[in-house]
């Protein structure tokens, strides 16, 4: 029971899968042709529903389709597709192409997000920056080794071997923001 729940789940997202065109011509085929499973043709006029699809329209190669249509079927060899089998793909299709959006809705949706992301790249446009009343200097600076505008260090060792250095070379500098010593303490612990 699990297996053919398992089966008809593949072939539903197989179907799924499918263009909506191809979906169409398929079920155009289902009452055009005479449908098998297990071959692609059986020489006496039947036709697997891709090679249906495919002569009324629906240009698709899929073979997962074929493959999940084979398992469904439980297919050994070439053979007429039952009614129950064709009724189920019918219903599949038909529900596929049911609750599918029409690509009118789908077109709407899109301009919709587009007109969204459009007006919200207008409002950040219109804002400006705030003035600190600092001049850039990042161009006078480029050039100058080692200046940038955060330096990271990765480790607090080399922070803290960063400040001795900058202490011994202007004695007198401001000592580290207050709380600075006691975190260097704690992870020396």
């Amino acid at each position: 029971m699990k297996r053919q729940r398992k089966r008809a789940q593949d072939l539903r997202r197989a179907v799924d899968c499918l263009p909506r065109a191809t979906r169409e011509a398929m079920l155009e085929g289902l009452e055009r042709s005479d449908i098998i499973v297990g071959a692609y043709t059986d020489g006496s006029g039947g036709v697997c529903p891709m090679l249906a699809a495919h002569r009324n329209g629906g240009r698709t190669s899929l073979a997962s389709f074929a493959r999940a249509w084979d398992r469904y079927t439980d297919a050994a060899a070439a053979r007429r597709a039952s009614g129950r089998e064709l009724n189920t793909l019918r219903a599949m299709l038909e529900a596929s192409l049911y609750y599918e959006p029409d690509e009118s809705e789908l077109a709407r949706a899109a301009a919709e997000h587009r007109a969204v992301k459009e007006r919200a790249a207008k409002r950040a446009r219109r804002r400006r920056r705030r003035e600190t009343g600092e001049r850039d200097r990042s161009l006078e600076l480029r050039s100058r080794p080692g200046w940038a505008w955060l330096r990271v260090f990765r480790r607090l060792d080399d922070w803290e071997a960063a400040v001795a250095r900058a202490e011994e070379t202007h004695p007198g500098a401001s000592a580290p923001a207050p709380g600075l010593e006691r975190v260097s303490e704690l992870e020396r612990v």
